[in-house]
């Protein structure tokens, strides 16, 4: 007997399951928000150079500020720069210490902010870009917190999946939302930018652990049938965190405030383990039989099963724990070590990357749109909805492969015609960057679906995490390329696009799995199992954006 047949026996998709479901939605919805977050939490409002002596009661702010500061090409005052000696204007007389009227007929020499900035606090009370003032020259570091948030996120990864192996789900679990919790609020805590960057980093490690744990501990107490529509339902809750981080950052406009909040729902998650069951076949490979019993049979009373000790007893489960653990766990290196397996990782690392860089340069990129901050976030995460249904359509009609190179190719397509408009066409520049963001997530939603067809059942867990590893990777640099702006305004767009066509055309290289046979064994791949018409499908929408 192997553990589906125990699964079939108490159940594989009951109350039970569904509960357990339930009790695992909550760090689907938080894992977005904080993602994403450096929307909110770096935002950089309108700014200029601070000028001391500014008269209290000047009713020409503009005729004032044009003394003191340049123009940008746009006519707009520049944010960075301001004039070495203030500039003579019709009807004022501005000249201070030094400053000779002869310089006015020559082009006027300009200096960085001598004295900091003064920011408008319209629509956010604080940011860190204001608290450390990290704009113009020092842009860069406000950039660089998404960039060490998903390096967090990225050896955290690599952490909590080996320790959720060898000490267990659930265990770890609490582990990874009591650290969040610690990290976050520490984060909102932090007096300078070198503490608010190490802890954030921590808070991305420890917010890992929910992004490794959550699936296996969800997906190992439903039967194969029933894991499609589990995967729908995560797929919802992560568009539902979305969404709710644009009212989130709404009502809230202070960074520390901004970032409690989304980190306090840690507490109830900490209190959900309670009822939250380890997982039976974790336990089973551990040697665990009188617990895993204990969990199989609560799964069976609360499914309705008639199912006593006496089915489930001590000594056939022993017998499935044996087989359990003679079972050789796999590692990365079995990934590269023959030839088709190895094709397939390498044009999987190179797709996953190019989904990362695409997903999370559009969605960490909400400026220039014509609409607010909070419109756009809203915006993007409505136009996930559409695009699931559009990819569940197309993955079971035309196929995993041109589906998954569709979206990246509409991606890539998307931001290039965005460099095409004029700064006059805002209204086609936001449709095309709707667009661009649904098939953005079109192409996470498939990419999901299509590596975890192409992997041996031996080498499928395993194939998924190096790929997410390389995906994180792209999503850790995804914040930086917005920086090529200082050396041409459109680079970024022109980089992101040019990685999604990349990926796209890698796409087309792989194996079409759509009514394949799914492979057991290195060795069904490496044959290259004929396609069968009687396969059933199995669509498992995409689990989290790791």
């Amino acid at each position: 007997m192997g553990f589906e047949e125990l699964l079939e026996q108490v159940g594989g998709f009951g109350p039970f399951q569904l509960r357990n479901v339930a009790l695992l939605a909550l760090p689907r919805i938080l894992l977005p928000m904080h993602f994403l977050l450096p929307n909110f939490l770096a935002a950089v409002p309108a700014h200029h150079c601070a000028l001391p002596g500014a008269p209290a009661n000047l009713s020409h702010q503009d005729t004032w500020l044009a003394a003191y500061l340049p123009r940008e090409p746009d006519g707009t005052f520049s944010s960075c720069l301001q004039f070495t000696h203030p500039q003579a204007l019709p009807n004022m007389t501005l000249w201070g210490e030094g400053q000779n009227p002869g310089e006015s007929q020559s082009e006027p020499s300009t200096v960085p902010c001598p004295h900091g900035w003064e920011y408008d606090h319209s629509e956010f009370s604080s940011t860190t870009a204001t608290e450390w003032d990290l704009v113009c020259e020092q842009r860069g570091l406000n950039r660089a917190i998404s960039t060490f948030f998903f390096a967090g996120v990225l050896v955290g990864a690599v952490i909590f999946g080996y320790l959720s192996d060898r000490f267990g789900r659930r265990r770890l679990l609490l582990v990874a939302y009591a650290s969040s919790l610690v990290m976050g609020l520490t984060s909102a805590a932090s007096v300078n930018y070198i503490m608010f960057i190490v802890t954030r980093t921590l808070t991305g490690a420890a917010l890992a652990g929910l992004t490794i744990i959550v699936l296996p501990l969800e997906m190992e107490w439903l039967d194969v049938g029933h894991r499609t529509v589990a995967g729908v339902l995560s797929t919802l809750f992560w568009t539902g965190g979305v969404t709710l981080l644009a009212l989130v950052g709404y009502l809230i406009r202070d960074w520390r405030w901004l970032l409690m909040a989304v980190t306090l729902p840690c507490v109830p998650g900490i209190l959900s383990l309670w009822w939250v069951p380890e997982s039976a076949r974790w336990l089973l490979t551990q040697g665990r039989v009188k617990e895993a019993q204990r969990y199989l049979l609560r799964c069976a009373r609360i499914n309705g099963r008639p199912v006593g000790e006496d089915s489930l007893g001590l000594e056939a489960l022993r017998k499935v724990a044996a087989a359990e653990r003679v079972v050789r766990r796999p590692s990365y290196l079995d990934l590269f070590r023959t030839p088709r397996i190895r094709y397939i990782s390498l044009c999987c690392m190179v797709v996953w990357f190019g989904v990362n860089v695409s997903y999370y340069g559009q969605s960490l990129d909400l400026l220039g749109l014509g609409l607010n901050l909070y419109q756009t976030q809203l915006l993007f995460g409505a136009v996930e909805l559409p695009s699931k249904l559009v990819v569940y359509l197309s993955v079971r009609h035309a196929g995993r492969r041109p589906t998954q190179a569709a979206m990246l190719l509409g991606a890539a397509l998307s931001l290039g015609c965005r460099l095409l408009l004029t700064s006059e066409m805002v209204y086609w520049s936001t449709v095309l960057a709707v667009l661009g963001k649904g098939f953005s997530e079109g192409a996470f939603t498939t990419a999901y679906l299509f590596t975890s067809e192409m992997y041996p059942t031996v080498l499928r867990q395993t194939g998924l995490g190096l790929t997410a590893l390389v995906g994180r990777l792209g999503g850790s640099l995804a914040p930086l390329v917005t920086l090529l702006d200082g050396i041409w305004l459109p680079l970024p767009k022109l980089v992101y696009a040019g990685i999604a066509l990349i990926a796209s055309c890698t796409a087309l290289l792989l194996p079409e799995t759509r009514r394949a046979q799914l492979p057991e064994t290195i060795q069904d791949v490496e044959r290259k199992s004929a396609p069968s018409s009687l396969q059933q499908e199995q669509v498992p929408m995409k689990q989290d954006h790791d």
